[in-house]
């Protein structure tokens, strides 16, 4: 099964590749993770001066990550005298270098990081919403260097096209999206505090919780412009999450916050499951994914009213329990009252024993 793609220019064997972050912040851990067979490497983000990270600064639970982290804990020069010559040695795939993070700070450090760099991932966490400092600042980093430069997109930003539209016009190649949600707060109810978090009590959030905002965003960027490269990111746990990032419109994935929830060997599992997955939804290739249009339903105003399969049916309750209409009663059969149904499709999407169909 051929899983190969490609993101401005760069060709990859698959489609996975680490996000940045705490697992490649340094030279052992990226050789490890190319080691699982990832056909590209993102660097944890460089900037001039070294993050002050506080400690502890992450949590994680069954569906997200929270983090207090920041920038990468060593300074450019570390980087420069000792991973990234390394990297260039004995690294066998393509390096995307993330860097940060204002315009002053890009005239400082990409002359200096592009030896090194097959790319550059620049994150906007911090440069704010207003989109010509964002296009001037992706303006100054593309006349600085001649390899492509992917903008990471937080999810602060509002108008999602207007910044693929600037970003672009300013020579980026593509877009990563999406970068971690927040401000966000985790309370220690117990101990009346905060439990992680900066000196506001605050952190950000990531995981397989903020899949479906990242993939509405990418698929807004993809079909406002079609041809241009976006990276998906935003909690992919396993092959199946790849494939539904490549229909919505990424060219390739970056993952991070599920290995630290369920271990990094799901770079290893995903890249074995993918051919799996694309032969069970009947896709030639990964690149026959991206090429299939994902579909998108008549919006419709008159109800598709719930079917309960007998059968199935264990009589457990819940779709009663959880109707906001009302509508069902559980006796020794479901019973469902059709004018106070509205059509929702709660009931369908939450029926353990999947007993409910037609609404969708």
């Amino acid at each position: 099964m051929d899983l190969s793609t490609s993101i401005g220019g760069i060709s990859l064997k698959n489609p996975i590749m680490p996000a940045s972050g705490p697992l490649v912040s340094s030279y052992e851990k990226m050789i490890a993770l190319e080691k699982m067979g990832v056909s590209c490497i993102v660097s944890k983000t460089i900037s001039k001066e070294a993050a002050k990270v506080p400690r502890p600064c992450i949590i994680g639970d069954n569906n997200s990550i929270y983090n207090a982290e920041l920038w990468s804990e060593y300074p450019f020069e570390f980087w420069l005298s000792d991973i990234l010559p390394k990297l260039k040695k004995n690294l066998k795939v393509p390096l995307i270098i993330s860097a940060g993070y204002t315009k002053e700070d890009m005239e400082f450090l990409i002359p200096r990081l592009d030896e090194f760099a097959d790319a550059f991932e620049i994150s906007t966490h911090y440069i704010g919403k207003e989109l010509n400092v964002i296009g001037d600042t992706v303006k100054t980093i593309t006349n600085l260097t001649k390899k492509p430069v992917f903008i990471k997109i937080s999810p602060h930003i509002t108008d999602v096209l207007e910044f693929a539209r600037v970003v672009r016009e300013n020579k980026a190649a593509g877009i990563v999206a999406i970068n971690s949600l927040g401000p966000g707060m985790k309370i220690d109810l117990k101990n009346r505090r905060v439990l992680v978090g900066n000196d506001k009590g605050e952190l950000w959030i990531s995981g397989p919780s903020i899949k479906p905002i990242a993939l509405a965003i990418i698929n807004r960027i993809k079909r406002f412009m079609p041809d241009f490269t976006v990276i998906g990111v935003g909690g992919i746990k396993n092959a199946e999450d790849v494939l539904e990032f490549l229909l919505a419109g990424a060219d390739a994935v970056q993952i991070l916050s599920s290995a630290m929830l369920m271990g990094k060997q799901i770079y290893e599992k995903i890249i074995e499951d993918l051919p799996i997955a694309l032969e069970k939804y009947n896709f030639s290739s990964v690149k026959d994914v991206i090429k299939t249009s994902l579909e998108i339903p008549l919006v419709k105003f008159e109800p598709s009213y719930p079917k309960i399969d007998k059968n199935k049916c264990i009589l457990c309750g819940l779709c009663e329990k959880i109707c906001p209409y009302f509508a069902l009663n559980v006796d020794k059969e479901v019973y469902i009252d059709y004018k106070k149904c509205f059509g929702c499709g709660l009931c369908q999407s939450k029926c353990p024993a999947k007993a409910i169909s037609a609404v969708f």
